[in-house]
C-alpha cells in the first residue's frame, strides 16, 4: 500500500483560492486519502461533494470524520468510482484528483476522466495534482488552462475543448 501523502496546506490554500466561491458547486475528490480536500470543499459550500478512496482504513477514517450532509464517500477504485458516479447521474463542476506520485497516473488519468466525460459539466474543470517530475499528459479535447507549482507538487487545471471558446 502506498503511503498517504496529504496535500500540503500551501497547495490546499492555493487550490481553493484559485477555485474561488464554491457555493452550490458540485465537487468530486478522487484519491481522497484523508478526505481533507473533500471536507474543505464542503466547508466552503460545495454541494454535492463526492470523495473516492480505495484504501479501506482511510475510507473508515473519512466516514468517521464526515459531518457534512452534502458529502458522500465511496470506498472503491477510482475506475469503479467514476462508473458509480456516472450511473448515479452526478455531474461535477470540479473534478479534483491527487493520485499517488510515481504511479504513472499522469499518463492515464486524463483519458480515464475523458472516458466518463458525462460527469464533468461542459464548463467544468479537472484539477490534477501531480509531482513536478511527472508532467500531465494532455491531448485534444483537453486544454491545459493553467499550471501552478508548489515545491514538488503541481496543480494542472484542465478543461475540455468547447467550440464556444
Amino acid at each position: 500500500m502506498k503511503e498517504v501523502r496529504p496535500t500540503t496546506g500551501l497547495v490546499v490554500q492555493a487550490l481553493f483560492n484559485i477555485l474561488g466561491n464554491l457555493n452550490g458547486v458540485a465537487f468530486l475528490d478522487l484519491f481522497s486519502g484523508t478526505g481533507r480536500i473533500a471536507f474543505e470543499a464542503c466547508r466552503r459550500g460545495a454541494d454535492p461533494v463526492v470523495s473516492v478512496e480505495l484504501v479501506r482504513s482511510r475510507s473508515k477514517a473519512i466516514w468517521k470524520a464526515n459531518s457534512f450532509d452534502s458529502h458522500t464517500h465511496i470506498s472503491m477504485d477510482v475506475r469503479k468510482g467514476l462508473s458509480w458516479v456516472s450511473r448515479k447521474g452526478f455531474v461535477f463542476d470540479v473534478v479534483f484528483a491527487d493520485p499517488p506520485y510515481g504511479a504513472r497516473w499522469n499518463e492515464t488519468l486524463p483519458n480515464l476522466i475523458l472516458s466518463r466525460r458525462e460527469i464533468l459539466k461542459e464548463d467544468g474543470v479537472f484539477v490534477f495534482e501531480h509531482g513536478k517530475e511527472e508532467p500531465v499528459k494532455v491531448s485534444f479535447p483537453w486544454i491545459l488552462r493553467d499550471e501552478r507549482s508548489y515545491g514538488r507538487s503541481v496543480l494542472s487545471f484542465l478543461e475540455l475543448y468547447s467550440s464556444d471558446l
